[in-house]
């Protein structure tokens, strides 16, 4: 129903109803009385009594191309790459190419139900193992889930194949996760999620990890350290030279490097995580590899782990994936945002 639908159509479509029932419309109601017999059924207490849609524009835009000129006017208000630079941090925004995006119009990809048979997803598992395979070489590390569709879904991703790990050693008692002051909020977000206990570690007047303060800490939770959340380049874009002396350092008190990967462009090509120590990492296939990202999603944010944590990669009912000694699924489907995957 809409409004092109009039008081006869109604009729007509009531009078099929009532014939089935071998009575007729009017001896039933008057079609004209139906909308107080409504009112009736409504309580006094939620019924509205005050007015509605009195903005100029409901009244003032009556045809598609002022309805466009509207939106257009609206979407002017906002500021976008077309504009200028927009500040938003380390989420390093780019452009991208219209080609990019074409593999998502075709059915082939996008009318592939996330549960489909593997009989009838060949070629989409073709191009995931393919994009694995170059993240792994990317990154350095021995495997990688593409289930988690964002880059605190990552997050919580890779502290909770962290805290699997350490309890198939029998450590389950590794709850605190040391963070900087700089980091991403999600950061500390992401670590109470998955269990843990946030451990603040002070920045000096550079920005950088002050690393007496980090030290401090450590000696001081070595028992219970879980792991260690870092960004690199660090949050305020600066590669800190004692990264490796910093995954180390946690190394020797027993617990896991996290590395924040926000800011994975400036290592492409120059270095990556797992050569600088970190056991896990997150990847934003929406911010480094092209995916357009905005408007809360669509988002891919995998993890790259070293071996020791790929038993713990997260596992789905509908497929063979992840590890075996997986804390579950992290996302209703076995590949995350697959459809958006060919971008990258």
């Amino acid at each position: 129903f809409d409004e092109t639908i009039t008081i006869s159509d109604l009729e007509d479509l009531l009078a099929v109803f009532a014939g089935i029932k071998g009575k007729d419309l009017k001896s039933v109601f008057e079609i004209e009385n139906l909308g107080s017999l409504m009112n009736d059924s409504v309580p006094d207490g939620i019924k509205r009594s005050s007015r509605y849609m009195e903005h100029h524009v409901f009244n003032s835009v009556q045809s598609e191309t002022q309805m466009l000129r509207y939106l257009s006017k609206l979407q002017k208000k906002d500021v976008s790459l077309a504009d200028s630079m927009i500040p938003l941090g380390s989420c390093t925004m780019k452009l991208n190419a219209t080609t990019e995006m074409i593999p998502i119009t075709w059915p082939e990809i996008s009318e592939i139900h996330p549960f489909a048979p593997t009989n009838q997803t060949v070629g989409y598992d073709s191009f995931i193992e393919q994009l694995k395979d170059w993240i792994i070489a990317a990154t350095d590390f021995d495997d990688v889930s593409l289930q988690p569709n964002s880059g605190a879904n990552g997050e919580f991703t890779g502290l909770m194949a962290i805290r699997k790990y350490h309890e198939s050693r029998g450590e389950g008692h590794r709850h605190i996760c040391i963070i900087p002051l700089s980091a991403h909020g999600t950061n500390p977000a992401s670590a109470s999620i998955a269990g843990m206990k946030v451990v603040g570690v002070k920045c000096d007047a550079d920005g950088n990890i002050d690393v007496a303060d980090l030290k401090k800490n450590v000696e001081k939770h070595s028992k219970n350290l879980s792991a260690l959340m870092i960004t690199y380049p660090s949050t305020h874009g600066v590669f800190e030279e004692g990264v490796k002396e910093v995954c180390e350092l946690i190394h020797e008190h027993g617990g896991q490097v996290y590395m924040d990967g926000a800011n994975m462009n400036a290592q492409l090509g120059y270095t990556s995580p797992g050569s600088i120590g970190a056991d896990v990492c997150h990847l934003n296939l929406h911010k480094t590899f092209c995916i357009p990202h905005g408007g809360g999603g669509p988002g891919v944010g995998p993890i790259g782990v070293k071996k020791h944590l790929s038993p713990f990669l997260p596992t789905h009912v509908t497929r063979h994936v992840g590890g075996e000694a997986s804390a579950g699924a992290v996302a209703a489907a076995p590949f995350g945002s697959a459809s958006i995957l060919p971008i990258s």
